[in-house]
This record gives structure tokens, sequence and C-alpha cells, in this order.
């Protein structure tokens, strides 16, 4: 799961970043955090627990500077302890870089090994660090040539957003396992993992990030690159976006979250139909759709038989 925001070139980047992390909560609600840039000194606050209880009006006041990106943690790779809170930040050449990383690398023993037998010294047990590690080591004068050529090596699923001085980096894998979207409010792009944090704010929704693309924003300026490969990668989004993941009212892979569930429960229903029931139910809360989508097909109502408690 996770979620992962970034904004660049807005006077309120890490207020922006923290309401796209709140749209975002339920992708990950172990841990949170935001990481700014000033032009001069990269600011970083993460804390454990809810969004809403990771920040308070004091850290989002720290946070300076009109570029950010944000994650929302999930733990998959890496255990549950602060030391693995995103994003993780390092400054390399007097230079600092950012990374959040939703998605699960595939080759990490083998990158661990490399990398440790060239002298690296890992921090945490998250995959994401890995990334950073490639970068550090891999000439970096031209951004897109560095970044294409690092996240090359990658496999599996990630989409990540970078913090590069005034530079925001968005990446998805080249199979499109996990989405990516980008967006525009005030003049400023917005990248998301999902198109329900850009409806919060009232930003635009431009397009999704294509699998295998690398894009590029410094202030207004936007540019693109891929991966080597990707337009022949088969395509491998991950059906739990769908089913389980994101929000209903988002749109990931091209359609509607809410409408590709209630879709799934008819389907259901013509494989599946039962000869004598009184009404649908769902266990909630990702089975609501379906369930209507069964009852519709089914001509059966829609009840609500089980009610959970949101917190506990």
């Amino acid at each position: 799961m996770c979620g992962v925001i970034g904004i660049s070139h807005h006077k309120d980047a890490a207020k922006i970043a923290y309401m796209g992390l709140y749209a975002l909560q339920h992708r990950g609600e172990e841990a949170a955090g935001i990481a700014s840039y000033d032009s001069k000194d990269i600011h970083i606050v993460k804390n454990p627990g809810l969004v809403a209880d990771a920040f308070d009006e004091r850290a989002l006041n720290e946070l300076q500077g009109k570029t950010a990106i944000g994650h929302c943690r999930y733990s998959t790779t890496g255990s549950s302890n602060t030391k693995n809170m995103q994003p993780f930040m390092v400054k390399h050449k007097g230079k600092p870089l950012a990374v959040a990383h939703n998605g699960n690398l595939t080759n990490t023993q083998e990158l661990y090994q490399k990398l440790e037998e060239a002298g690296s010294i890992f921090q945490t047990s998250m995959d994401s660090e890995l990334i950073v590690h490639l970068l550090a080591r891999t000439k970096n004068g031209d951004l897109k040539q560095w970044f294409t050529h690092v996240l090359a090596e990658l496999k599996g699923a990630f989409s990540l957003v970078f913090l590069v001085g005034n530079t925001i980096i968005g990446a998805r894998d080249s199979h499109g396992f996990r989405p990516l979207c980008l967006g525009k409010f005030e003049g400023s792009f917005i990248l998301a993992s999902e198109s329900c944090a850009l409806d919060l704010m009232g930003a635009k929704f431009i397009r999704e990030v294509e699998p295998g693309e690398i894009i590029f924003i410094n202030g207004s300026k936007i540019e693109s690159a891929f991966l080597p490969g990707a337009e022949s990668n088969k395509r491998s989004r991950c059906i739990f976006e769908n089913i389980y993941f994101a929000r209903p009212d988002s749109d990931v892979f091209g359609d509607n979250v809410y409408k590709v569930r209630k879709r799934l429960g008819a389907q259901l229903a013509k494989e599946h139909p039962v000869k004598d029931a009184d009404f649908v139910m769902s266990i909630p809360d990702s089975g609501n759709y379906s369930a209507l989508g069964y009852g519709e097909q089914m001509n059966l109502p829609y009840e609500v038989g089980i009610i959970r408690n949101h917190y506990i």
C-alpha cells in the first residue's frame, strides 16, 4: 500500500502535501512524513500514527519552501519502526535528496549485496533506501540520464516521488503495478498516488503517469523520459488497487474505482448467482460497492447487515 505526494513551486507546498496525505490516509496508517526544500536546505518531519496526529501547526510551519514530497506508510518491506518512516533523506555532494516510495522491489537482495560490497552502509531495512544509494554511486550531471540509468536497475513495483533541490521527480515502474497521477493546482504541478488527493484541494487532474515514465518538474517546467524498454513491457496492474487499496472516488488505471467494483459485483452475480436469497450485504468496507453491483444484477435489495467501528 502506502501513499505518496509531491508538490512543485507553491508557497504552501507543505500544507498542500498534508492535505494530499490526509486524502491518501487509507493507503497507510502507520506513519506519515513530509520533506520540503527552501532553496537552501531540506526540512523534514515524520512521525508514527495518522496524518492528523503526525503533524501539528508548528510542524507544518517548520516545513519551509515551495517544493515538498510526502508519504503515508503501510509497512511491506522493512519492519515497523521510526527508522523506516519516509520520506527518506540524505545529502550527497552537498545536495539534499529525499524519496518516498510506494511498492516493493523484487531484486533487493541482489542490490543489497552489490552495494554492500562497494562499501554502502544501510541505516534502515527499507528497499527504498537502496534507490538513494544507487543514485549516490552514479554520475549525476544530467538529471534525466542520472535517474533513467539508476531506475532501470530496479525490478518490481514502484511509484516514486523524489525531491532533488527545487526539482520534483515522479517515476512509475514499466509494468505499471502501482498508480501515480499528475495534477495542477494554482499553477503548481502535483504528483499523487490517487486522484482523490487532487479532489480534496480542488486541483485539476491532468493524466496518469505512464508505466515506465519519469517526470521532472521544476517550477512551471515539466519534462518526461522513459525507462529502456518501457513500451514493450507487459502491463501488470495490481488488482488489489481496484478491489481494496484505492479509495472508491479515485480514478486509477484509467477507470473509476467505484464503477469497477460495481461491475465486479455484477460479474460475480453472472458467474455465481444465488438461487434463494432475501438480500445482499457486504463485509465492510471495500465490499460495499461490489455488493451493490451484485444486488442490482440479481434484482435483490442491498442491506447493511454488519456495522464496523472505525475507531478501534
